[in-house]
């Protein structure tokens, strides 16, 4: 079975309404995504860093228990796992402060094997820090190499501070390595501030197959070469936009996987079946969105896994 390499940050979050804490879990968009996936019952590697500690081991768990592997999670000695407080406003602004250290030589992580055809998702800060970059863009060279389908996650946590300026040449060169891109309006915005999503489409993607815009209010538009349709209007909520947005990324890929997109067939592939796996897209959004994980609830899982069983089988 072709298998998913997910690349990215895994997080300890903590929400705060005022200054009491009401929960805890563990983020990041990828992190998320890749647990979904394991649990609807695809071979899953994350690709991440955490530390030795109490922290790390709560992360890695999280990560075991959803059938995750995580052979490739590099864990740190001399450093600190990333914690974020997110504190929420009555009026549901959010402000987010994130703490941790980390070791000079990061992220020394071991490369899984990649083989054609596997799905390889990247992106947040990794994609464009320079102390991650130079091993992050190995692996990417391997996987294109190897004829992997690359797909592309850009954007940034937020709270964050960061120049655009600084990092745009590392985004446009992830623009140039993906098979797909995914991402949010307000990403988009962050980093193109006065394109909308097509223009950022025809002028920095042009070796993309696809371009996957969410606006805010939750439409999607596919847009490909010579091509650009509209997908349903489902609404990001705003205190599970996390859990959304990992599920959405989740149910894309398993999309792919489910309809047989592949290195050799994702540039032939018709609008009408990109527009399936939208759908699908959504499906795993608004599950996750009503899960306390951030993750497919149980129920939903074992749905999915056998739909994939069965998808596979008529191959």
């Amino acid at each position: 079975m072709r298998q998913i390499i997910a690349i990215g940050e895994s997080v300890f979050h903590t929400v705060f309404a005022g200054n009491v804490p009401q929960s805890s879990y563990v983020g990041g968009r990828i992190a998320n995504a890749a647990s979904s996936l394991a649990l609807a019952g695809l071979p899953v590697t994350m690709v991440s860093e955490c530390a030795d500690d109490r922290v790390g081991d709560i992360v890695v768990d999280f990560l075991k228990n959803n059938r995750v592997n995580v052979s490739s999670v590099d864990r740190y000695a001399n450093g600190t796992t990333p914690l974020t407080a997110i504190f929420r406003d009555p009026d549901g602004s959010e402000r987010r402060v994130k703490y941790g250290t980390y070791p000079a030589d990061r992220f020394d992580v071991m490369w899984p094997r990649i083989n054609e055809d596997d799905i390889v998702i990247f992106g947040s800060l990794y994609a464009v820090e320079n102390e991650q970059r130079k091993r992050l863009y190995e692996i990417l060279q391997y996987a294109f190499d190897r004829k992997a389908v690359v797909v592309y996650l850009p954007g940034f946590e937020c709270g964050i501070n960061y120049s655009i300026t600084k990092v745009m040449p590392n985004i446009l060169e992830n623009f140039e390595l993906a098979d797909v891109v995914i991402a949010n309006e307000h990403d988009m915005k962050d980093i193109f501030p006065n394109e909308d999503g097509e223009k950022c489409y025809r002028h920095h993607m042009i070796y993309c197959h696809r371009y996957i815009h969410i606006a805010d209010g939750g439409r999607t538009t596919i847009f490909g070469r010579g091509v650009k349709s509209e997908v349903g209007s489902e609404p990001i909520p705003d205190t599970q936009s996390l859990g959304w947005q990992a599920g959405y990324v989740a149910g894309f890929v398993f999309g792919m996987i489910e309809v047989g997109i592949t290195h050799r067939s994702i540039g032939a592939v018709e609008q009408e079946t990109w527009n399936r796996v939208a759908g699908t897209a959504y499906s795993f959004a608004a599950d996750c969105a009503a899960s306390a994980s951030n993750c497919i609830t149980a129920p939903f899982a074992a749905d999915m896994a056998q739909r994939l069983e069965n998808a596979l089988q008529e191959e």
